[in-house]
């Protein structure tokens, strides 16, 4: 088994190179719902993947993310990135306690390896250094994404950030305690 190396990425790394051979691959056949505060499921089958026009908004969400304070973390498999996850820099809500993991991916070939667990406590400890108490997630429907992050200890927020709400509606609103 190849070793993964994780660590911070600095601004110079940030470059469309970095995610050239990244994979961004789910096929997602039922997905997690909220009705009346219940939890429920349903079929919808679509596929998300990313071309280079997608990477490049990325990259740059990712760019914008570190000059104002943020983190970007990644996983390396020898030079290519399988991995990465990303924190916000700006500290929000009405205890000014949360702080955004908008990013966590693994490319698809490198999945089920704790990649994408091992990416999650990394982000938590940075935010904790930020000063956070609790992450805030706007978490993938797909039942996979959202067992993930059941598994990692989220719950349904507490608070809900319209504007992170807005970005994506389908999405479902999660914090995990820090």
């Amino acid at each position: 088994m190849e070793e993964i190396r994780y660590r911070e990425l600095s601004p110079a790394e940030l470059d469309a190179s970095l995610l050239r051979s990244f994979n961004r691959y789910q096929e997602t056949k039922r997905v997690w719902y909220i009705e009346g505060g219940e939890w429920k499921q349903k079929d919808d089958h679509f596929v998300d993947h990313w071309d280079d026009d997608k990477k490049q908004l990325v990259l740059q969400d990712l760019q914008r993310c570190v000059r104002e304070g943020g983190v970007v973390v990644g996983a390396f498999a020898t030079d290519t990135l399988v991995g990465f996850a990303n924190i916000e820099g700006e500290l929000f809500g009405s205890q000014g306690e949360y702080v955004e993991l908008p990013y966590i991916h693994v490319s698809n070939e490198q999945r089920g390896k704790r990649i994408g667990g091992t990416l999650f406590a990394l982000c938590c400890e940075k935010a904790k250094t930020l000063g956070a108490k609790k992450l805030y997630i706007a978490a993938h429907p797909s039942i996979e994404t959202q067992h993930f992050y059941r598994s990692a200890g989220c719950v349904l927020a507490a608070e809900i950030n319209q504007r992170i709400y807005e970005r994506e509606p389908l999405d479902i609103q999660l914090e995990r305690m820090l």
